[in-house]
């Protein structure tokens, strides 16, 4: 339109235009030869296929990754749902991305967010009690220290226990794909007497490797368990990853078979590490934050999507739907079933306890301690 207009003025109407519209007049020029060449553009079409603004992305191919390193840390939500949130604001994050030689907008930002799957989300009523005033102090503490630990090539294993499971015909929650009016029949109820078969699957996930390690227990979900399947797991699968490696960080949640107060957690660490000569460090999640642990958004929830509806009759059958358990992501999972005994009741004196070769981080001891070999 500014060619035609500029052509309609004569001589000197491209410096006319120019200053009336802000159009450069080598733009204008070239709309005048495309005019005289009789160029047309497709039905529909404003612009030659190609033309106008690149994308930021296509500027700047690490910006996508840029921001996911920034939001990774602080990133907020219920890990088993693909939706995530983050508290800090598309102005922040714009800043933050600016000052690091990844210059964009705010709007920009929020664009990408919806991309990836994040939202604005309202508070939800569903936590009981009070957060630690150091909950947060204490995610960063992780974040760092396994950032470290991977940076020495160490593995870093995320772990806890499953939800216990019933062993025999009963419900199991989820559906799947069965001829019309030909459900799978279950017992009526699911309140069986103390002799009815359990299975305690404790789980150890490699996050640089993204492998998970499932050891299914048929007696007791103690310490001496925990520790058993952490050994198992670095028998079959860790040293021969790691060969080179002489420390391995654990993160856990503060409660269970592997809380932060439990003496004989930590005294079955000792022994893990006289055995292996491996220096094991431990940091516990905050009170109240089990689902933010990585062993159960990136390995328990696909298990339990995997086993959706199928009743689990037997020990065979649990260990042969966890080891099928897979994700577009390649995740891969060994199970192996533990049919050892592990009695309750195990006190630990307080001799047993001066005797460990173990080390307070300074910041919440109580959290983040390391076990070292002795001798």
């Amino acid at each position: 339109m500014a060619a035609s207009e500029a052509r309609a003025v004569g001589r000197g109407g491209i410096a006319k235009v120019s200053r009336a519209c802000g159009l450069s007049r080598n733009a204008i020029a070239r709309g005048m030869q495309e005019i005289t060449a009789g160029v047309a553009l497709p039905p529909g079409r404003v612009r030659r296929r190609g033309g106008g603004r690149k994308s930021a992305i296509e500027h700047d191919p690490g910006l996508p990754a840029a921001l996911e390193r920034l939001l990774d840390p602080d990133t907020r939500g219920d890990p088993e749902t693909p939706l995530r949130w983050t508290c800090k604001s598309t102005r922040t994050l714009a800043s933050q991305l600016t000052r690091r030689r990844h210059p964009v907008s705010h709007m920009k930002v929020a664009q990408l967010l919806h991309a990836e799957g994040y939202s604005l989300q309202s508070n939800r009523k569903t936590e009981e009690g009070r957060d630690h005033p150091d909950r947060d102090a204490q995610f960063r503490y992780i974040n760092t220290q396994v950032k470290r630990t991977l940076a020495r090539r160490s593995p870093v294993i995320s772990v806890d226990t499953k939800k216990k499971e019933l062993v025999g015909n009963y419900e199991n929650a989820g559906r799947q794909w069965l001829p019309e009016k030909h459900p799978t029949h279950v017992q009526g109820h699911d309140f069986p007497d103390p002799e009815v078969p359990r299975a305690y699957p404790y789980g150890i996930y490699d996050l640089d490797r993204n492998s998970g390690f499932v050891n299914v227990g048929t007696d007791h979900d103690t310490a001496a368990f925990a520790v058993a399947s952490i050994r198992g797991w670095w028998r079959h699968e860790g040293r021969r990853l790691y060969p080179r490696a002489g420390d391995v960080l654990i993160t856990a949640d503060a409660g269970g078979s592997n809380g932060s107060r439990l003496r004989l957690w930590k005294l079955e660490l000792q022994a893990l590490a006289d055995k292996t000569g491996l220096s094991i460090g431990v940091c516990h999640f905050p009170p109240g934050t089990s689902k933010w642990n990585k062993v159960e958004h990136r390995l328990f929830s696909f298990i339990s999507s995997n086993w959706r509806g199928e009743p689990l009759r037997d020990y065979e059958t649990i260990v042969q739907l966890i080891s099928r358990t897979t994700t577009v992501t390649g995740l891969k999972v060994t199970c192996r079933l533990d049919r050892r005994r592990y009695p309750t009741g195990r006190k630990v004196t307080d001799e047993e306890m001066q005797g460990l070769n173990m080390e307070r981080h300074k910041f919440h001891g109580d959290w983040n301690y390391t076990i070292r070999p002795r001798g």
